[in-house]
This record gives C-alpha cells, sequence and structure tokens, in this order.
C-alpha cells in the first residue's frame, strides 16, 4: 500500500507531520481528516521516506538509542515515538518513523509496525523487539541493540581500516609499472634497435609487454573489464558465492581472519538474543543468517536442525569447524551445562574480536613489506632489463 506524508495543523492550531498509508492520496487526506486533523500538504513517499531516499544505518542506530532513552524514563511508547519522528533531521528517516508510529497508533506492535519498512530493519533488530515486547522489557533490549549495532560498525570500520593501506600500495604499484612500460620503455626502443644485437630475453619481454600496452591497451582495459564483470556476474549466483567463499576461507590468514569475523558476529548476536529472551531456536537462526558467509550460515543452519531434534547446542556446533575451535566450544559446553551460556557467546565475542583485531594487525603488517617487495622487483627487473642490452654493448666495444 502506498505511503503518503502530510502535513497538517490540530484543533488547536498547531502544525503536526507524519505518514500515512492510503490506496491513494483521497484516500490519504480522508485519512487525516478523520483524525481530527486539516490537511495543508500531501506527497507519496518512497519505501525508504522520500523517493528516490534511504535511511542510513546511523539513523537506525539513534532510533534505538533514542527510543531506549524515552522508554526508559518512563515515556509512553507513541510519545516517545512522536518525540524521535519531530526531532528527525533525515527526510527519508523522519518518513519512516512517521509510518511506524501510525501503525502504532492503529493498533500494531512496534515489532510488526518495523517489519512493515521492508530492509530498514535486520531480521535481528526485530526478533529482539518482538521478545522485549512480549517480556515487558523493551527499554532494556534497545539498549543492546544500540550497544549491538555500535560494536558492529566499530568492527567493520577496523576491518576496512585495515585494508585501506595495502588497497592504496597496490594501485600504486600498478600506476608505476604502468608508467614505465607506457612512458620510459619506448624511449630505449630506437636505441636497442641501432645495436644490431640480440637483446636479452628479459629485454625483449619487458618491450613486448611495452608494445601490447602501447599499442592494444584499449583491447587489455576492455579485456580487463570484461573479466570483471564476468566475474561479478559469477559471483552474484549462490554457487558462485559458495565457491568463492570456501577458497577465501581456505587461504592462509585469510581464512583464519574471516572465520574469526563470522565468530565474532555469531557470538555478539546469539549471546545479545538470549539476553533479549529470544528462544534458541529462533535466535540460531537469526545469528546464523548474519555471519556474512553462505558456507557458514548453511553449516549453522544445520547445527540449529540438530538442536531442533534434542542435540546439546555444544556438541551441534562442532560441525562447523575452524569458525569455532575445540577451546570455544569446550567453554560454551560448560557455559550451557551452567545456564550461563548467553553471558559466555558475549564474552567469546569480545575475545575473539581482540583476536581479529590482532590479526588484522599482523595481516597488513605482513602484506606492506610484501606489496613493496614485489613492487620494487618488478621495477627493478624493469630498470635491468633495460640496461643489460647497454652494458653487452660496452662490454663489446670495450
Amino acid at each position: 500500500m502506498p505511503s503518503f506524508a502530510y502535513q497538517a495543523l490540530t484543533a488547536d492550531g498547531r502544525p503536526e507531520n507524519g505518514v500515512i498509508e492510503a490506496d491513494d492520496r483521497l484516500g490519504a487526506l480522508r485519512a487525516v481528516e478523520a483524525r481530527g486533523l486539516v490537511p495543508t500538504g500531501m506527497k507519496e513517499a518512497g519505501p525508504q521516506g522520500v523517493i528516490g531516499s534511504r535511511v542510513p544505518a546511523a539513523q537506525v542506530l539513534a532510533f534505538a538509542r533514542s527510543l531506549g532513552g524515552l522508554l526508559a524514563a518512563g515515556v509512553p511508547l507513541s510519545r516517545a515515538l512522536t518525540v524521535i519522528e519531530r526531532e528527525s533531521t533525515h527526510p527519508a528517516a523522519r518518513a519512516a518513523w512517521g509510518r511506524i508510529h501510525t501503525r502504532v497508533k492503529d493498533g500494531g506492535s512496534l515489532a510488526d509496525a518495523m517489519a512493515g519498512e521492508a530492509g530498514l530493519f535486520q531480521p535481528v533488530f526485530i526478533a529482539m523487539v518482538r521478545a522485549g515486547e512480549s517480556g515487558g522489557f523493551l527499554s532494556v533490549v534497545l539498549e543492546q541493540i544500540s550497544e549491538y549495532m555500535e560494536r558492529s560498525r566499530e568492527l567493520s570500520s577496523r576491518v576496512v581500516s585495515a585494508l585501506i593501506y595495502p588497497i592504496l600500495l597496490a594501485v600504486i604499484a600498478s600506476a608505476v609499472v604502468c608508467f614505465l612500460l607506457v612512458w620510459f620503455i619506448p624511449k630505449f626502443a630506437d636505441l636497442f634497435a641501432s645495436f644490431n644485437r640480440d637483446l636479452p630475453l628479459i629485454t625483449q619481454i619487458i618491450q613486448g609487454a611495452s608494445g601490447l600496452l602501447l599499442h592494444y591497451g584499449w583491447i587489455v582495459v576492455m579485456a580487463a573489464v570484461a573479466a570483471a564483470l564476468c566475474a561479478r556476474a559469477a559471483l552474484a549466483r549462490p554457487a558462485g558465492q559458495l565457491v568463492w567463499e570456501r577458497l577465501q576461507l581456505r587461504l592462509p590468514g585469510i581464512g583464519a581472519a574471516k572465520s574469526t569475523l563470522a565468530r565474532v558476529r555469531f557470538c555478539r548476536m546469539l549471546g545479545t538474543l538470549l539476553t533479549s529472551g529470544v528462544p534458541l531456536l529462533s535466535a540460531m537462526k537469526v545469528a546464523g543468517g548474519a555471519v556474512g558467509s553462505q558456507v557458514l550460515s548453511q553449516a549453522l543452519r544445520e547445527s540449529a536442525e540438530k538442536v531442533r531434534q534434542g542435540a546439546p547446542l555444544t556438541a551441534s556446533l562442532a560441525s562447523v569447524g575452524s569458525m569455532l575451535p575445540a577451546s570455544a566450544l569446550e567453554s560454551l559446553s560448560v557455559a550451557e551445562s551452567s545456564g550461563r551460556l548467553p553471558q559466555e557467546l558475549l564474552r567469546l565475542a569480545d575475545t575473539s574480536e581482540k583476536e581479529l583485531d590482532r590479526s588484522l594487525r599482523t595481516l597488513v603488517s605482513l602484506a606492506e613489506p610484501l606489496l613493496l617487495l614485489v613492487m620494487a622487483a618488478i621495477v627493478g627487473s624493469i630498470v635491468i632489463g633495460m640496461l643489460m642490452p647497454v652494458f653487452d654493448l660496452w662490454s663489446a666495444i670495450e
């Protein structure tokens, strides 16, 4: 059903903005009037607020934090949503909060109202809110959601920051090699032709690469773009993603880092869900779908099925391989038998996050000198390849 953003006046003349769902604009006007308001403006809103706009993750985090704080202070839910909608400075976010507020005022639960915003809230967010509403501790759940989202953003930021410098070095190295092949090497072509001598093999290879890039560079670029598009199309298919993820998990260093990252996400999400009162099976399904790997998600779905059939949690998780090593499974087994599983999952997430941070720093510290070494080897080979004919000619003259 379409959504319409409206501006209206209340009976005492105060302005009020909001979003309402209706079949058409006329139905939206009538619905606004039925609330005792005088509509002064009406426009259709897109699925994420204003047409063509999206709600940033930072706005969702602010929504959870503000709503949790207001509810903890004793503010009723409808009033809290009104305050958040009024104070939001992002048009798309304000429209989304207005639609949620409208659904709640119409008698729906907050979880159902949030689920109506397709793709805006993660399944873990909605599952935790639903559990908080049924258990009467919604403000506590929203605080936990805020903390979880903040930790997830910090973790993603550290991963991206760790990759920036190696990628920058690789781009610079590629640019330097292309410059040498396109501008530096052709300067020697006429000189070498005048020697009337057979050139060393390395010089011939370098000159061949230079000529290929100089005369057929556009073909090389088009072939590279076509290869990238084909790879992207292959990775868009589930089978291609599975092959790529399995390859990544087998790579030294990278595989361990990805497994640790999946362990952090799974343990933190599962621990947060269990702390919020979500049943174990539902929590495992939600947490397993958010680890960022189809291979590991499939293994976790199989583990959830074993739990449904009556197997202990730690025994069912033994099949996920490197994501949960033996030491982690042992600590979870003890925690499960003592009733401290949620606390142990969150503790394991914290220690794994520190381990991931160390692993990323180690990978970056190894990647930097390796890339510099490769760059120096390529540039040095080009320089040596260009100087070898000169030295050979000089030796012949002597």
